[in-house]
């Protein structure tokens, strides 16, 4: 009998190996653990790679330590630790390189604590401020929800800089959360940001992504549930000038019966062909997994584009995978288009001028995410900054 050898090497894991569906992918703390990703790689493929500053290789500017400010009230505990501490890492690993370089270049790490049974009447306010032109930072907060308590917590990004960060959030039993992440950065920055959330027992999350600012923004949030009863709801507003490049990238993983997710995303975009920039583009990819064991799972995600002007381009990508049938509901929905005119006309109808009913469209469009926001100041903020963008645009 001949022996046969066998090649081991062959059966190794690695980054970039197809896997079954999109909830198993490789994850690691350890950014060498990554082969570096290329333009040709699915997670990869609609982002421009020479403009998000070496983050995916290793050739990024010097780092510095993030600006990380936390706000909360007396009864939150807030600890800036070391990176290696065990509780960070609650959340479970990042799935990408440039996810695993934040984590594995971040000098510090913050953990953010909500009591059990709390109810917070302030928000937790987070402010990452970028460290400057030609400067680099990483950054991991852990944000945990005790159980049956309830809060707003809201993560303000500003200033110029380039960042990729880890913002974990663990949803305990019974909690409630409003999440609102404001990526409002000065217009040269780029910014890369893993968020993982972990849903447990009968608790609320609301997460809510508004991305005005930067030159590059790629959020992308992943969902997973610990136990029945979990709800999550995921929306987002965004909206593209030239040079700009916003990516929002998400994952609801249902591994565990009778949970609830929705996911309502909404951008807008607006070009001009004689700038020299490069032309205002958006990319949503959204991505709902039902597991076999996830019977009684309820979800639904929508993402809706207006495209206002010529030289902008939006990606829309909706992603439902189900392996079984007994389920209470699941659907997807993704447009990409211009305002309704059959709208322009009914305003103008009605005696208002053809650019202030474009605007009102526009601006109610955004309202049915906006509204959702629970902290006033915030949701007026956010809806000024739509009038702002539409102020300049050429419609």
């Amino acid at each position: 009998m001949t022996d046969l050898a066998i090649d081991t090497a062959a059966d190794t894991v690695k980054a970039a190996t197809p896997h079954n569906n999109k909830g198993d992918l490789f994850s690691s703390f350890n950014v060498d653990d990554f082969e570096v990703p290329g333009g040709r790689d699915e997670v990869w493929r609609f982002i421009s790679l020479r403009r998000i500053r070496g983050l995916h290789n290793g050739t990024f500017a010097p780092a510095a330590e993030a600006q990380i400010k936390v706000e909360a009230p007396a009864e939150v505990a807030v600890e800036k630790v070391s990176p290696d501490d065990d509780r960070l890492k609650a959340a479970g690993a990042p799935v990408d390189r440039v996810a695993a370089q934040a984590w594995t270049s971040a000098v510090s790490g913050t953990i953010i604590t909500i009591p059990d049974n709390a109810e917070l009447d302030a928000p937790v306010t987070v402010t990452v401020t970028g460290a400057g032109a030609d400067v680099t930072t990483f950054g991991t907060v852990l944000i945990q929800s005790g159980a049956n308590s309830a809060a707003t917590v809201l993560v303000n990004y500003a200033g110029s800089g380039t960042h990729a960060d880890n913002i974990n959030w663990v949803i305990g039993d019974g909690s409630r959360v409003h999440a609102v992440v404001d990526a409002n950065w000065a217009t040269d920055a780029v910014h890369l940001g893993a968020q993982q959330l972990v849903v447990g027992r009968d608790a609320t999350v609301r997460h809510t992504v508004a991305t005005f600012g930067g030159e590059i923004v790629r959020i992308t949030p992943r969902v997973s549930f610990t136990a029945p009863g979990g709800d999550a709801e995921l929306t987002g507003v965004y909206f593209a000038d030239d040079g700009q490049y916003i990516e929002n990238r998400l994952l609801v993983d249902h591994s565990i019966p009778n949970c609830r997710s929705n996911v309502l995303y909404k951008g807008a975009l607006q070009g001009d062909k004689s700038s020299a920039k490069p032309d205002a583009r958006t990319c949503w990819v959204g991505d709902v997994l039902i597991r076999a064991e996830a019977q009684g799972t309820d979800t639904y995600e929508t993402n809706r584009n207006m495209v206002l002007t010529d030289g902008a381009r939006a990606d829309a990508i909706p992603n439902l995978e189900i392996e079984t049938g007994e389920i209470a509901g699941a659907g997807h929905a993704a447009t990409v288009g211009r305002f309704d005119d059959d709208q322009v006309f009914y305003l103008r109808s009605r005696g208002i001028p053809e650019e202030e009913a474009t605007r009102l469209i526009i601006r109610g469009f955004f309202n049915e995410v906006l509204n959702m926001i629970p902290v006033e100041s915030v949701r007026d903020e956010l809806i000024a900054r739509v009038s702002g963008e539409l102020e300049q645009a050429n419609l």
